[in-house]
């Protein structure tokens, strides 16, 4: 590391300003021929956050040599544009060469992407789209606060990036639960890519953060290091207008800044110089243009050597006993996971110590069944208001916190409402646990607005989210207390109506006290030689239904409940066709992108032909009993039955 500054002095030495100028030209020098070399990034904002970024690196308690230091401030950037200002700053600061920056900048494979990103050493979260980075920054400096840490956590935003609405949502959490380990700095050099953010979107910074409750401080400039010092310092040590809330820093910046030429056109937001361009900065720099070396030095093979992995610890969480629901009990889905949440915090989350599981919701407490997880310690449930978009992206990132994230909503909300979010939880390798209730039609009267179907559709798209949607209370049960101890990305879905346990030929609960739920296989509840019914969630006591009227008539069918939807069963599809007869896929989801499909695709992969039909949703929803809408869509045990049989002709 080049530099330690102490924010207990009053001031910067002139030794510690001088070395800061000589690195504000080093990395403006690394800025300009990065983006040249790449023939694309972002000088513009790198530039005017330059400053900003030596200044709070200085600061900081850091290791360049153990990026994952436990006692480390995080830093995180929702303008995740800045990476050659970024990339420029971490090199100075010695967590990688000068050279590992210029040669692999935006190269694939290589470990410095366009926008920052955490196989970078010393980026802390993923960031590209605008708008997300203060909910990451509120999630970390929560779990940080509940563990009992000194750490700070300091977020970049942009003037345009906060025309978002997700950042005034995150500035109410982050308020109301008092967040004072958190800072904002806001990079406001009024431009953005296509003109003035006046011209653009105007906005009152001031005003948005005064009225969610913030400190504001405002630093007049914020190329003068001794003011950034000054300024951050301060905040650094606690000293605001009240020392409880959280602090924003608006720093008027110059968008190409140094540069004149550059200064204050929206153009060199996105736009690099031309080579011409470049060695008239470079001479103004006063360096050497060295541009030709680093060419040739591109040439060769991408380098992987400064990728990190970046995985966080899981915690050790303890999976607790297994609550059984008898044939004589009736429930819903949603009720079994709160009972199996409140069993893992009695577990878990202990008195006296920091909790290991965290609960999330958004003004569906009740509904979501996670009052007695609250009850049992308050501190560990977080409420969020009507603010998914935040919710989604805080719980991921607290789960990179070494804690077990639960958040749960309607499935509407959990997933249509805030696709981009879980795919950045997704690319971040987060640990969160969506736990979905009021799925499909069995939301009944509440409509098609409520009535989410498209929820295995979306989760496809991700790469690194298992989707499991259980048959009855007792493998909701078992799901979510192996969820629990399973790291990684989940996503559990359910309905809302009350239903029987699923039982054995024997009569007693098949998903009894002997059950382990195991991600990738399907289970057979039924095993029939005229055929194979496939289905999972709130239609199964439709198709246990099904098949007692089939057997009735003679044709013993087998029926195979696949919960686990990713990873999919493929085997137990291939022996449903060796077994001989049709197949029949029904499902509470949109027909085309469920599990009909995907057993589709797994018949047209392996070449199969067998008599198949796919039942599920055809059509939006109307408002009325989940009964009822089944049969108009011909879910219900009848329209199974007769589905079936129309395969044998």
């Amino acid at each position: 590391m080049t530099l330690k500054l102490n924010p207990n002095n009053d001031q910067l030495s002139t030794e510690e300003l001088e070395k800061l100028a000589a690195m504000r030209k080093r990395c403006a020098r690394r800025i300009l021929l990065s983006t040249s070399l790449a023939a694309s990034g972002h000088p513009g904002g790198s530039l005017s956050s330059l400053d900003l970024l030596l200044v709070t690196y200085g600061l900081m308690n850091h290791k360049p040599t153990e990026p994952l230091w436990q006692e480390r401030d995080r830093v995180v950037m929702s303008i995740g544009h800045i990476s050659p200002g970024v990339y420029s700053v971490l090199s100075e600061y010695g967590y990688f060469t000068e050279e590992d920056f210029l040669t692999g900048f935006r190269r694939a494979g290589s470990g410095f992407p366009g926008h920052v990103e955490k196989i970078v050493p010393g980026v802390e979260w993923d960031t590209g789209n605008l708008g997300q980075g203060l909910s990451v920054g509120v999630g970390m400096a929560m779990a940080l606060k509940l563990k009992g840490g000194k750490q700070k956590v300091i977020v970049y935003m942009g003037d345009g990036d906060l025309q978002k609405g997700q950042a005034a949502e995150a500035m109410r959490f982050a308020q109301k639960y008092k967040l004072n380990n958190l800072v904002v700095l806001v990079d406001r050099n009024h431009l953005q890519i296509c003109g003035s953010t006046e011209d653009v979107m105007p906005i009152n910074i001031r005003g948005l953060f005064s009225s969610c409750g913030w400190n504001i401080e405002i630093l007049d400039d914020g190329h003068n290091h001794n003011k950034v010092f000054k300024k951050l310092s301060a905040v650094y040590n606690g000293v605001s207008t009240n020392p409880e809330k959280p602090t924003v820093i608006i720093a008027k910046t110059i968008m190409g800044k140094g540069f004149s030429f550059m200064e204050n056109l929206a153009k060199y937001h996105g736009s690099p110089l031309k080579i011409d361009q470049l060695s008239a900065a470079l001479d103004e720099l006063g360096v050497e243009n060295d541009y030709e070396k680093w060419v040739e030095l591109r040439k060769k093979p991408v380098s992987t050597a400064t990728r990190i992995t970046n995985k966080v610890c899981y915690p050790q969480i303890a999976a607790g006993s297994p609550i059984v629901y008898e044939v004589d009990k009736k429930t819903d889905c949603r009720s079994a996971y709160g009972n199996a949440l409140h069993d893992l915090a009695k577990v878990n989350n202990l008195p006296g110590e920091s909790p290991k599981i965290i609960g999330v919701s958004c003004d569906l407490e009740g509904s979501v069944k996670m009052g007695d997880f609250r009850k049992h310690l308050p501190a560990a449930f977080l409420e969020c208001g009507i603010q998914e978009h935040h919710a989604a992206t805080m719980a991921g990132a607290i789960s990179r916190e070494e804690m077990v994230t639960f958040f749960s909503t309607f499935g509407v909300f959990a997933i249509s409402e805030v696709y981009n979010q879980n795919r950045l939880n997704d690319i971040n390798h987060t640990n969160v646990k969506i736990v979905a209730t009021h799925l499909g039609l069995d939301v009944g009267e509440d409509g098609p607005t409520h009535q989410g179907i498209d929820y295995i559709g979306l989760m496809r798209n991700y790469f690194d989210f298992q989707v499991f949607i259980p048959a009855d209370p007792n493998q909701t049960d078992r799901i979510i207390r192996h969820i629990a101890v399973a790291a990684g990305n989940h996503f559990v879905g359910m309905g809302r109506s009350k239903m029987g346990v699923v039982v054995a030929e024997d009569g007693t609960p098949f998903f009894g006290k002997d059950y382990i739920f195991t991600p990738g296989k399907g289970d057979w509840v039924r095993r029939g030689n005229a055929g194979t019914i496939i289905a999972y969630g709130s239609v199964s006591p439709s198709v246990m239904e099904a098949w007692k009227q089939l057997k009735e008539e003679g044709i013993a069918v087998s029926v195979l409940l696949m919960a686990s939807v990713i990873p999919f069963d493929k085997e137990a599809v291939l022996d449903a066709v060796k077994g001989g007869g049709p197949l029949l896929t029904v499902e509470d989801h949109h027909v085309d992108t469920g599990i009909g499909a995907m057993t589709a695709a797994v018949l047209a992969d392996e070449g199969l032909n067998c008599r198949f039909k796919r039942l599920g949703v055809t059509h939006y929803g109307s408002s009325g009993k989940p009964s009822d809408l089944y049969a108009e869509q011909g879910l219900d045990a009848q329209g199974i039955v007769a589905a079936f049989k129309r395969l044998t002709m």
